[in-house]
């Protein structure tokens, strides 16, 4: 508690609180929706397994509108991308410093959580366990880097995208939201590999928008904005970007007229792409469909965006004035010290809780939708939040200690390569694990490769941020 009144105390009285309330929103929203259509049966064996309600439950679809909330995520990174990259240039550092720096933090969680799912993995193929199963246990516990993927490239191409905003502002994310459309047409007409490219895109799209937020504190007076005052350190070292190209609109409109029009926009759209269009009404995944909203992104899931945004932007004032009265600001803080820790964490919480209640002989199987099914759900929760909240004390200092650590300085042609390398590498081999297939034999839960790429690319990282390499 100490630690959160010093860090609250030291917060700068221009900070966007509201960014770190909903990233923290986000995640937590993100984690009970995947514990509540959680569904627990036995196969033709008699082992437990799971699956999604979602498919059971249509009447739920219009709330997953709510629901699917990491555009939320992705649009309060791109805001938080943005200003650190701005106060790291300010100290003279550049992009391959700051892309070190980002690593820090998402990395070595990822590298915990990892390293302990393969030490299990191995230590049951050891003890007899099919390799298959062992595959499945650990593709369900490692389902929360699908996302990561996604959004460490986002951020590994925050410099070239910041730039691209500098120069055309919000025409960047119209020109990718019409990609997603081409890539919608391609998955509607044709094979569905010619939507791919919609996972990056997508994300991409709502990450430019955060920058535009961001924007905001550098908008000159009189543009009918309502930020918070600026400080230094959320400032550009290059100075407001309104000034280098005249005519580019950078900043986001935040007031409460443009909330209802993204709200309002957002749900039209919403409506005509699914009630009328082709696009389901579910933005997130049900099993069986052959479209999925979110996988890759597409249209309907950028207007659920726009019409989440004016949410947002609606609430925005009233949450400010919250967020600064002391308790809640430090219990955002708190959340925010170990949000990767919990998001990476939650489903092995699941898959421990099921094992333990398994082994004791009291883990429910009541059908989905039934009333013994809706009565469980409570006490699932609360259960899942015990075995959460101890993973979280065990790992979360990890996490609390990497946003401690800051680059600065420029990085060396030879530094910014090795830096490149290794984050490509970190992704490549959680790329390899996601795409492979659940049901794959494989006795250390993952592919070797991707074990290999991803210990080699952590491995340089670190050593990078270690000072390796700075002298001689």
């Amino acid at each position: 508690m100490r630690r959160l009144r010093e860090l609250a105390e030291r917060t700068p009285a221009g900070r966007e609180r509201y960014v770190d309330l909903l990233r923290a929103l986000a995640i937590t929203m993100v984690i009970i929706g995947h514990w509540v259509v959680t569904v627990i049966e036995r196969d033709a064996d008699g082992r437990a397994t799971g699956h999604s309600a979602l498919g059971d439950l249509r009447w739920a679809y219009p709330l997953t509108w709510l629901a699917q909330v990491m555009p939320v995520f992705f649009l309060v990174g791109g805001y938080a991308n943005a200003a650190s990259l701005t106060r790291l240039r300010a100290r003279g550092g550049d992009a391959a410093g700051w892309l070190l720096d980002r690593s820090a933090r998402l990395v070595r969680p990822t590298s915990v959580l990892l390293l302990v799912l393969t030490a299990a993995a191995a230590v049951a193929w050891l003890g007899g366990t099919d390799p298959t199963r062992i595959r499945e246990v650990f593709w369900f516990a490692t389902i929360p880097l699908w996302f990561l993927v996604a959004y460490l490239a986002v951020v590994a191409l925050t410099p070239p995208m910041y730039a691209l905003h500098r120069r055309f502002g919000l025409a960047v994310p119209l020109v990718l939201v019409a990609l997603v459309g081409l890539g919608d047409l391609g998955r509607l007409t044709g094979p569905e590999e010619s939507s791919y490219g919609n996972y990056l895109v997508g994300w991409l799209a709502v990450h430019q928008l955060g920058f535009a937020w961001h924007d905001t504190r550098a908008a000159p007076p009189g543009a009918g904005q309502t930020a918070p005052p600026s400080t230094d350190a959320d400032t550009d070292a290059a100075g407001p970007s309104t000034h280098e190209h005249p005519g580019v609109r950078r900043a986001l409109p935040i007031s409460r007229r443009a909330g209802l029009m993204f709200l309002v926009g957002g749900l039209g759209a919403l409506v005509l792409l699914t009630v009328l269009g082709p696009w389901p009404v579910a933005m997130l995944k049900v099993p069986g469909e052959r479209l999925d909203n979110a996988s890759p992104p597409s249209l309907a899931l950028l207007a659920v965006a726009a019409g989440q945004l004016g949410l947002i932007l609606l609430l925005r004032n009233p949450a400010e004035r919250i967020l600064h009265r002391t308790r809640p600001w430090q219990v955002v803080i708190g959340v925010n010290l170990v949000v990767l820790t919990v998001f990476l964490w939650h489903l092995t919480a699941a898959i421990l809780l099921i094992g333990v209640l398994d082994a004791t002989g009291t883990l429910p199987t009541p059908a989905v939708d039934s009333a013994g099914w809706w009565a469980w759900r409570l006490p699932w929760l609360l259960l899942l939040t015990v075995v959460l909240s101890v993973l979280v004390v065990i790992f979360g200092p990890v996490e609390a200690r990497s946003g401690r650590h800051r680059s600065a300085g420029r990085a060396g042609r030879a530094r910014t390569a090795l830096t490149v390398a290794g984050y490509a590498a970190v992704l490549a081999g959680l790329l390899i694990n996601s795409a492979t297939a659940a049901r794959t034999p494989e006795p250390l839960g993952t592919p070797v490769p991707a074990l290999l790429a991803y210990a080699a690319g952590a491995g340089v990282l670190r050593l990078l941020r270690s000072g390796w390499g700075t002298r001689g």
